[in-house]
């Protein structure tokens, strides 16, 4: 466990241009600015344990606009944003100008004045959230420039159609403490595969963000799902490259036995195919209600095909001696527990359970180092204050 100057020092030798940048994508960002991420988030942890305040903020809002439904990420968001002393705002667009037409370049500027990150959670429609983030950014460019906002609020994706950044880093920060260290998840085996679910339309952006991110680190990542379920092209293609670049290694098998097989760690997770997706965007868009219910039936129907695809003790002795790392972004649909019938056997994530809530746990960890290194451009400075003006966050 590297002590806090280590952590700082470590910081000290990248080089990255995260200050003033939006975060959305990973595979936007330099590897040097991924170990910066985690580093910072690592620091703010080892402070907090220490009773150490890391209020960096007097004052200031972080704006939080959710268009679908999350429980982890929201209060993840909201908790990183306390901890760095900023008070969080909810946009609720069906209470809002949006809902009369008000333009996101509008909304943008006016929600702004005074704040200091947005938030922002647009997963529902395929080749549409990523978009929206990068219309608010423009937005704010826009008002910062001609002297409207007296400074450019950051941007965090706390989840879009393409990429889960803020879970896929926490997965790796959680990796890294369960390995010992980033440098020891070189040729590690993760399969991250499809499993089956009795619901539909689960997005593409957690597998994504996977593939996006793991084979970044030289890790062996293998995308198993049935015929039909595949992801964003573009994507898959660019963890190819990733492997490549990385000395990993990567591919796509359509068995999960084949994925699970001498895994060091495996992460089963249901998402509808990118051609069902892309389906539903349509549907959505035009309001089709009895479309939307015909698709999803014929979803339900196709994922009954392979229920077989569970992470079960058989799939588990597979693995490695066995004894493969479980992960799960939660809430995972647990057979005989929260469903009939799911994507992983309830002894299987009972033996795992505190592990995932650990790997849960380091999500605001994460959320407020995107947010601090968006803010700061001396991480390690800032931090170093911190730690020396030692101010407790509890009294005792």
């Amino acid at each position: 466990m590297k002590s806090f100057n280590q952590i700082l020092e470590a910081i000290q030798q990248l080089k990255s241009n995260l200050h003033a940048n939006d975060f959305l994508l990973t595979w936007e960002k330099t590897e040097d600015e991924l170990k910066q991420t985690l580093l910072v988030a690592e620091a703010l942890k080892f402070l907090r344990d220490q009773n150490i305040s890391t209020k960096v903020f007097d004052s200031g809002l972080a704006v939080s606009n959710f268009r679908d439904n999350s429980t982890r990420t929201r209060f993840s968001f909201a908790s990183a944003c306390n901890l760095l002393g900023l008070e969080v705002q909810d946009l609720d667009e069906t209470t809002s100008q949006i809902a009369h037409g008000e333009t996101v370049r509008e909304t943008a500027n006016m929600i702004s004045f005074l704040t200091d990150i947005i938030g922002i959670r647009d997963d529902m429609f395929l080749g549409e959230g990523h978009t929206y983030m990068q219309e608010v950014g423009n937005a704010l460019d826009d008002g910062f420039r001609n002297g409207v906002l007296p400074q450019r609020p950051g941007i965090v994706n706390l989840q879009c159609d393409i990429d889960h950044p803020t879970q896929s880093m926490a997965d790796l920060m959680h990796l890294a403490e369960y390995y010992g260290g980033l440098e020891n998840l070189k040729g590690k085996k993760i399969a991250m595969t499809w499993a089956y679910s009795p619901s539909y339309g689960k997005p593409l952006s957690v597998p994504q963000g996977i593939i996006g991110l793991m084979t970044r680190f030289g890790m062996e990542v293998v995308l198993a799902h049935p015929e039909g379920y595949s992801l964003i092209p573009d994507v898959v293609d660019l963890a190819g490259r990733n492997a490549g670049n990385s000395g990993g290694k990567f591919r796509v098998v359509n068995s999960m036995d084949e994925a699970f097989h001498d895994a060091d760690i495996v992460y089963p997770k249901s998402w509808a195919p990118f051609e069902v997706m892309q389906r539903r965007t349509q549907l959505l868009k035009n309001n089709n209600k009895e479309g939307l219910k015909a698709l999803e039936q014929e979803c339900l129907a196709n994922n009954a095909r392979f229920k077989d695809w569970e992470c079960t003790e058989e799939k588990m002795k597979l693995t490695k001696e066995g004894k493969a790392l479980y992960m799960h972004c939660l809430p995972a649909d647990i057979s005989g527990i929260s469903c009939a019938e799911g994507e992983v056997a309830g002894s299987v994530f009972e033996r795992y359970r505190i592990e995932t809530y650990k790997e849960a746990g380091f999500k605001p960890y994460i959320i407020a180092a995107m947010i601090f290194n968006n803010k700061f451009r001396d991480a390690a400075g800032i931090l170093k204050k911190l730690n020396e003006r030692g101010l407790k966050r509890i009294l005792g």
